[in-house]
C-alpha cells in the first residue's frame, strides 16, 4: 500500500510539473530574453484553452499572412457569449499585441496575465471580460529576425514592422486595405469594447520611464467622456501605476528637440487604432515601453498597466457604462461635428518628468555635432504637456448621405463598420448638397499604398440629381454618425477621398479632336454671346492664355453643354431636407 501511495504521489507530482512546463511561457524559460514565434504563441494558447473553462480560443477572420487572427476571451463564468456579456452589465477591455511584432510586449505580457488568472495568482474580477487578440501582424511575426529595430534593448529575436503586405498596420484603420484591418474590424465591432489597449513599443528620447501611454485626445473624443477621460481616467492609470512603482508618463511625442521643453499631445486621427476606436465611443489608449529598457523590464511594466486598466475599470463599471450609453445617444442627435482641429498652446497641463541631461558633441560617423543624452546625469523636472485642441472648422451634419451603388468600395467598407443604411427601391431625382472639387494637393510619394490628397477647396451647390434603383442611403440617426463625417466628408484629414478612394473623379474621360471641334465651338460661341465675352475677358487678362489657341478652345469646350459634368464631382450627395 505504502509503495502504491508513494507511486501515485509521484504520478501526480510528474502531472503537475508537466501541466506546469505546459503553461511556463518562452519569456520566464529565457529568463525574460526571448519572445516566442506565432506557432508558439498558438499553441500556449490552445493549451490554456484546452486547461481551464475561464478562457477561450476563437478563430476570426482571415489575414494577408493566409492564416486568420485569433481571439482570447478570459472571464469568470465561461460565457463568451458577447450578447450575454453585455446583457449581463460585464465590461469588455479589448487588448491588441504585436501590430508591430517588433514590439512583443504585449503578447508576453497578456500571456503571463491570463496564466496567473487561470492560476489564482491574480483574479479578475466579475464584472470585467478580457478580449486578447494575441498577435494581431501575424505576416509580421513570421518574418522574424535579429536585426530589426537596431536602436532596441531586446528580445533576442522578433518579428517585422510590416504585414504580409508590408503595411503598417496601425495606419489601416480606416483604410483597411489588408485582410488583417478587416478581420480587426470584425472583432471590434461585435465586442463593441469599453476600453481599448493597444500594447507597443517606442523611443523619441532617452530618459528614465520605462513605460508611457498615449490616451487618446480627449478634446476630439469630446463631451462627457472627453473631460473623464482627461480629469479620472488617465489620472487613476498613472495612480495605480505609482502604486506598484511606476513613474508613468505621457508618451514622448517630442521628435526634433529635447523633451524637457515639453511636446505636443499626439494626434491620433482615425487612421490609427485609438483614433479609430474613439469615433464609436471607446475610451483608447496606446502603452510605449521604452524600446532602450531591458525586455524583461518593459514587460513587466505592461503587465503592471494592464492589471491598473482592469482595476480602474471593474471599480469606475457603471460610470463607464453610463458616459458611453449617453455618447451612443449625443452622437446620434448631435447636428454639428467637428472636422479639423488646431494646436493650443495656451493651455497645458504639467507632469514630472524623469530625464537625461542631452548635449551635443563631435559625431565620430560625420565630425558633425550630434544630439546624445548622458545617464549620468539625471534630473527630474515639470515640464507642460500641450494637450489642448481647439476645433477649427466643423460642418452640419445632413439628414442622410447618398452614394451611388458603382462606389461600391467605399460601400463595402461601410457596411464592415455596421452603418446602418438601405438602397433605394426606385429610379428617383432628390435635392442634394454636392460637393464640386475645385482645388486640392496629393503627395508626391506613396505613404502605405496611397498618395493622400489633402488642402482641399470645394464649391457646394444645391441641386435635383437622379439617383437609381439600388443606390445606398445613409441615414444620419445613428451611433455610427461619427465614423460617417470622418470618411465622408471629404475635407477630413482621414476621409476616404483624402484615401484615394474617389480619385476616379479626378480624371476626365471625355474629350475633343480639335480640327473638329473648333467649328462646333465657333457656332456655339455665335448663339451664346455671355461664353464669348467670359473667354475675351479671360484673354485680356492672362496674356499666356491669349497666345495659347488650345487653351482658348478648351476653355469653350468647359463651359459647353458636351463637358463631362462627373469630372471633380464628389459622388457622396448630402440630403438636408
Amino acid at each position: 500500500m505504502k509503495k502504491y501511495l508513494i507511486t501515485l504521489l509521484v504520478v501526480v507530482i510528474s502531472i503537475a510539473e508537466l501541466n506546469s512546463q505546459n503553461i511556463t511561457t518562452k519569456f520566464e524559460q529565457s529568463k525574460g530574453t526571448q519572445t516566442p514565434t506565432y506557432f508558439e504563441i498558438i499553441d500556449w494558447w490552445k493549451k490554456l484553452d484546452e486547461r481551464s473553462g475561464k478562457v477561450k480560443m476563437l478563430t476570426m477572420g482571415m489575414t494577408d499572412a493566409g492564416y486568420p487572427l485569433h481571439l482570447i476571451v478570459v472571464g469568470n463564468n465561461g460565457d463568451f457569449n458577447f450578447e450575454n456579456i453585455r446583457k449581463n452589465n460585464k465590461r469588455i477591455i479589448l487588448i491588441n499585441n504585436g501590430i508591430h511584432p517588433g514590439e512583443p510586449d504585449g503578447i508576453d505580457a497578456s500571456m503571463l496575465l491570463v496564466r496567473d488568472i487561470i492560476t489564482n495568482k491574480y483574479k479578475i474580477p466579475d464584472n470585467i471580460v478580457l478580449a486578447i487578440i494575441p498577435v494581431y501582424n501575424i505576416g509580421g511575426c513570421l518574418n522574424r529576425s535579429s536585426n530589426y529595430r537596431v536602436d532596441q534593448d531586446g528580445p533576442e529575436e522578433f518579428g517585422f514592422r510590416g504585414n504580409s503586405q508590408n503595411l503598417d498596420l496601425n495606419r489601416d484603420f480606416i483604410k483597411c486595405d489588408s485582410k488583417d484591418a478587416k478581420a480587426f474590424i470584425e472583432i471590434f465591432h461585435m465586442l463593441d469594447p469599453d476600453v481599448l489597449v493597444d500594447n507597443h513599443v517606442s523611443n523619441g528620447a532617452d530618459y528614465q520611464h520605462i513605460i508611457t501611454l498615449l490616451t487618446t485626445q480627449h478634446n476630439k473624443l469630446g463631451g462627457e467622456m472627453g473631460n473623464f477621460l482627461s480629469t479620472q481616467f488617465e489620472p487613476g492609470i498613472y495612480t495605480l501605476m505609482k502604486q506598484k512603482g511606476y513613474d508613468l508618463i505621457p508618451y514622448v511625442n517630442s521628435f526634433g528637440d529635447t523633451p524637457e521643453n515639453g511636446w505636443p499631445e499626439y494626434w491620433d486621427s482615425p487612421r490609427y487604432s485609438s483614433g479609430f476606436a474613439a469615433l464609436w465611443n471607446t475610451f483608447s489608449f496606446v502603452p510605449e515601453t521604452h524600446m532602450l529598457k531591458s525586455y524583461d523590464k518593459r514587460v513587466n511594466a505592461t503587465y503592471s498597466l494592464m492589471q491598473s486598466f482592469i482595476e480602474y475599470t471593474t471599480k469606475n463599471s457603471e460610470q463607464i457604462k453610463q458616459l458611453r450609453d449617453k455618447g451612443k445617444l449625443t452622437i446620434k442627435s448631435a447636428i454639428e461635428f467637428p472636422i479639423s482641429w488646431t494646436l493650443d498652446k495656451s493651455q497645458f497641463k504639467e507632469v514630472l518628468y524623469n530625464g537625461f541631461e542631452a548635449g551635443h558633441k563631435p559625431s565620430e560617423v560625420s565630425g558633425l555635432s550630434r544630439l546624445y543624452y548622458d545617464r549620468t546625469k539625471p534630473f527630474e523636472k515639470s515640464i507642460k504637456i500641450y494637450n489642448y485642441f481647439a476645433v477649427s472648422n466643423s460642418v452640419t451634419k445632413p439628414k442622410a448621405y447618398i452614394i451611388p451603388q458603382g462606389w461600391w468600395k467605399v460601400i463595402d467598407l461601410l457596411k464592415l463598420n455596421k452603418v446602418e443604411m438601405s438602397q433605394l427601391k426606385k429610379d428617383t431625382s432628390i435635392e442634394v448638397e454636392s460637393y464640386k472639387i475645385e482645388e486640392y494637393k496629393t503627395i508626391p510619394r506613396q505613404y502605405e499604398m496611397h498618395h493622400l490628397n489633402s488642402e482641399l477647396k470645394t464649391t457646394k451647390t444645391t441641386q435635383k440629381i437622379f439617383f437609381r434603383k439600388g443606390d445606398w442611403y445613409i441615414p444620419m440617426n445613428q451611433v455610427a454618425n461619427r465614423f460617417l463625417i470622418e470618411t465622408l466628408e471629404p475635407h477630413n484629414e482621414d476621409s476616404f477621398f483624402s484615401w484615394n478612394y474617389f480619385d476616379a473623379i479626378l480624371g476626365q474621360k471625355e474629350g475633343y479632336s480639335a480640327y473638329v471641334f473648333e467649328d462646333v465651338a465657333a457656332d456655339y460661341l455665335r448663339k451664346n454671346p455671355e461664353i464669348k465675352m467670359k473667354l475675351e475677358q479671360k484673354a485680356a487678362a492672362d496674356s499666356v492664355f491669349a497666345k495659347s489657341a488650345r487653351a482658348q478652345l478648351n476653355f469653350v469646350y468647359q463651359n459647353s453643354p458636351w463637358f463631362e459634368p462627373a469630372l471633380n464631382q464628389y459622388p457622396v450627395y448630402r440630403v438636408v431636407k
